[in-house]
């Protein structure tokens, strides 16, 4: 429950405050005056100087609804709807037990909505942000049907997957980040603090300086003298970068640039097609229209590129083409997947079939995760190495150099 501090005067006009909690301002209003005290001024607690941080907090991503919480919330539905609780009861023991500050904002207002006379799937609907179109268009489904405990398994069992594959994926991207970092802040150092040493010896040397020599030095001068100047250019750069990503144009290029990266872009693309399948087959399972399914798949997939096939499979179907044909059309699936879809549709199973397809990439992209390491180990030892052969060349040439020259005379 929020905490209110609060200025007053009592019955003897007397200068009051304190603190106090309550559900909102009118709450804690009404409690000072039965009180005998006149309320002058009542502010929630973490709003400072006109800024409230907990919304400030939600805006950078802390205490916001995560797919673990999305899980446990579709689990305790399932719960409550398969032992007959009334939505109501359930929602308020829910809103109880919550201790994620913002659903449990987000079941308050759904709770309210449903008194006032509407749906689950609309009361849900109202929150985008925390349940996906595809989650509500479930759930409203499984309101037409009566198989709400149903819809909610569904979606506990699909978000389960969800996660465990997006943890998966995080866990297997974080080694080669982390070296990616280090080899960055190890050139920082050495630019910084290390070439600098050596710029007296090579102005004594005579003649020309090796461009391995050249590039050192004005790389690190860069960083040194004109650090302002070469942060404003990256600063530049990023925004810029940015600013045409937001771009339609640019979100597309950038879209599709992510799926042709090497190793990383062929993983996330069977990722997205093991997303697809199996919402797919959620989707179908319960009993909501094709084309319906796809319209909604193509707006939340996250990727525009993606986005535009799916957007001309569920074209191609409308038209009156077999799944399986409008997919071969889009060039979406491997053909065996293909043809798995067409034995779905043809044995009138499509569900199941479209669950093993989303299976089967999932184990290609499990696959793929296993030998994640061993796929960038290579790129990764060409960069460092890249960097030292610079680093050797750049700072013993000369010496070498001079050392030659020596012997010489």
């Amino acid at each position: 429950m929020p905490s209110f501090s609060y200025k007053a005067r009592s019955a003897e006009g007397k200068l009051v405050h304190g603190r106090a909690d309550g559900e909102h301002v009118h709450q804690v209003a009404q409690r000072l005056i039965s009180n005998g005290v006149t309320p002058l001024d009542i502010q929630e607690l973490g709003v400072v100087a006109g800024i409230d941080l907990e919304k400030l907090g939600r805006k950078i991503g802390i205490g916001r609804v995560t797919t673990s919480d999305l899980v446990m919330f579709s689990r305790q539905m399932y719960t409550i709807t398969r032992a007959g609780i009334p939505l109501l009861r359930g929602l308020r023991g829910l809103i109880a037990s919550t201790h994620n500050i913002m659903l449990r904002e987000t079941l308050e207002d759904v709770l309210q909505s449903l008194e006032g006379g509407r749906d689950l799937a609309a009361s849900f609907g109202r929150h985008p942000d925390i349940f996906p179109q595809l989650y509500v268009s479930i759930v409203s489904v499984g309101e037409a049907t009566g198989t709400l405990d149903k819809s909610f398994l569904r979606l506990t069992e699909y978000l389960a997957m969800e996660k465990d594959m997006h943890d998966r994926v995080k866990g297997a991207v974080r080694y080669p980040t982390i070296v990616v970092i280090t080899i960055v802040l190890a050139a920082m150092f050495l630019s910084t603090f290390v070439i600098p040493k050596f710029a007296p010896v090579f102005a004594q040397l005579k003649g020309e300086l090796p461009l391995p020599t050249k590039i050192l030095l004005g790389s690190s001068a860069m960083i040194r003298d004109y650090w302002p100047y070469t942060l404003a250019l990256v600063a530049a750069l990023f925004f810029g970068i940015r600013h045409w990503i937001n771009t339609p144009d640019g979100r597309r290029r950038w879209d599709e640039f992510k799926l042709r990266v090497p190793v990383m872009g062929r993983l996330m693309y069977e990722a997205t097609l093991a997303r697809i399948n199996r919402s797919l087959s959620i989707s179908l399972s319960a009993g909501m229209p094709m084309t319906q399914t796809l319209a909604v798949i193509a707006r939340s997939s996250g990727n525009v590129f993606m986005s535009e096939k799916i957007q001309l499979l569920a074209s191609n179907v409308e038209r009156g083409e077999s799944l399986s044909s409008a997919a071969g059309t889009a060039n979406l699936f491997s053909p065996l997947v293909l043809q798995m879809i067409a034995i779905g549709e043809e044995t009138g199973a499509l569900p199941e079939l479209l669950d093993e397809a989303a299976g089967y990439y999932e184990r290609e992209v499990d696959h793929a995760l296993k030998n994640l390491s061993a796929s960038i180990e290579p790129m990764l030892i060409v960069g460092v190495g890249g960097m030292v052969l610079v680093l050797a060349l750049g700072i013993f040439m000369p010496l070498w150099e001079v050392i030659s020259k020596a012997g010489q005379m």
